[in-house]
């Protein structure tokens, strides 16, 4: 099938105009794009979960205490059998993937170690959603809000339901996303799906007028990554909030070397190496990059630790890697939109252009394609803006906000390096994010490949 063939008629509208798309609703998309349309359960109903409900509440107080582990060495074993709704499930998700990274990180080193009381619950959990054991982008931001507003995209209203350090800073972290994922999912992805729909139409007066308004969104939602500095202090989210964020893949420094066995009690269990949450699990980003037909490579820097694989060992990016730790309809929405239009926008302008006659629309369509890709490398470039102001930076001052000295976690091990590199004269090359990559030089080469989708072949 072409990139620019006609997008198939379906039951679900993405407005009133005669534009008809895929079944959003068939993919869990709403209107509020990879949000859920309603805000997410702040507590489970059935009150068989007041356990883990109390612990969640409590998380900010048990960790400063460190007596989280030992609360919940002695939870007991809860059933998933009261769960519901897929409300429920989602809330148990949140709930669970908070309490994990608790106890992973909650002490002076890190719990190789998750006892059966989260690991049994979490993995069926995780295995009913289809997403991994760990706290995902989606548990810590996508299902962890509430707002005082029907708009989800006002950060002002927004709200995180569960944060690690209690701090106003880590709130605000999560928000900022929140906010950035409604107002993408508005008013971004029906501008992206009417994009292929006039490319198919080979309406190039269309197709620029909505290239023109897709550049405008991502610099809006831009605007709002900028407000990051508001509430949240680098200080405190390096030494305080990021530690917690970490997963279990590429944590050796940090004091996993195996990652975390996943102990499911009478001699079972399983080693996991999971990555941590990260902005690099957002459905919303990735569809901009397949819509505008951004390519990621398989190897160099954008992959820096040994690559996935996916069905027959065929490598995959870190991209493609981490669509598992995505919500199963997001990541199916991806594929298909990948699937049905091949090289996105990309291949379809080219195409449009070597068709074209007039030179004016010619003009306009390049014009048009490459501001849009230039927004979204633009949006990559603020993003890296924040990392060397809420990591880079804080990575060489060492350990003012960190609390004990003593203590072994992503930040301690990364300001460690960065200390070392330093002496060495090289750059912090190597800084490890919380989803397992080497971090500058995943996010540059990520904003560089954007910048190419711009240069055209024709």
């Amino acid at each position: 099938m072409s990139p620019c063939e006609p997008l198939p008629v379906s039951r679900t509208e993405l407005d009133s105009s005669e534009i008809s798309q895929v079944a959003l609703e068939d993919f869990d998309v709403t209107g509020n794009g990879f949000l859920p349309q309603d805000q997410p359960l702040n507590v489970l109903p059935d009150s068989y979960y007041e356990p883990w409900e109390r612990l969640a509440k409590d998380l900010p107080l048990l960790l400063q205490e460190q007596t989280l582990r030992s609360r919940v060495d002695r939870l007991p074993v809860l059933s998933i059998n009261h769960l519901k709704t897929e409300a429920e499930w989602r809330r148990a998700y949140v709930v669970l993937g908070f309490l994990t990274h608790g106890y992973v990180w909650g002490g002076d080193k890190a719990a190789e170690i998750l006892p059966p009381s989260i690991s049994v619950p979490l993995l069926a959990v995780s295995n009913h959603l289809s997403i991994p054991p760990v706290a995902t982008y989606a548990a810590v931001n996508l299902w962890n809000f509430r707002s005082s507003s029907s708009d989800f995209s006002d950060l002002d209203s927004l709200t995180a339901l569960h944060t690690y350090t209690g701090t106003p800073d880590e709130s605000w972290f999560y928000m900022v996303s929140v906010a950035m994922e409604s107002l993408g999912g508005r008013a971004l992805i029906p501008l992206l799906l009417s994009s292929l729909q006039s490319c198919s139409a080979k309406n190039s007066p269309s197709l620029i007028s909505s290239l023109s308004e897709i550049t405008a969104r991502i610099n809006e939602v831009g605007v709002l990554l900028d407000r990051m500095d508001e509430h949240c202090d680098p200080s405190v989210f390096y030494h305080r909030i990021r530690p917690f964020l970490a997963g279990s893949k590429n944590m050796a420094s940090a004091g996993l070397p195996r990652g975390v066995f996943y102990d499911e009690g009478n001699g079972k269990g399983e080693w996991r190496q999971l990555r941590g949450g990260s902005n690099g699990q957002s459905s919303m980003i990735q569809l901009m990059d397949v819509v505008l037909g951004v390519e990621h490579k398989v190897t160099g820097d954008s992959n820096p630790d040994r690559p996935g694989h996916g069905d027959g060992g065929k490598e995959m990016s870190f991209h493609q890697e981490v669509r598992a730790y995505m919500p199963e309809g997001h990541r199916r929405f991806l594929a298909h939109v990948e699937e049905r239009w091949p090289g996105g926008l990309r291949r379809g302008v080219e195409g449009l252009l070597e068709g074209t006659a007039r030179e004016e629309e010619r003009i306009g369509l390049r014009e048009a394609f490459k501001a849009a890709t230039d927004a979204l490398a633009g949006f990559r470039n603020r993003h890296l803006r924040i990392v060397t102001r809420y990591i880079v930076i804080p990575s060489r001052q060492g350990g003012v906000g960190q609390g004990k000295a003593t203590k072994l976690n992503l930040a301690t091990a990364s300001s460690k390096l960065a200390k070392t590199e330093e002496k060495e004269g090289s750059v912090n090359a190597e800084l490890t994010g919380t989803g397992g990559t080497a971090l500058l030089p995943f996010l540059k080469q990520s904003r560089d490949e954007t910048f190419r989708a711009g240069e055209l072949r024709r």
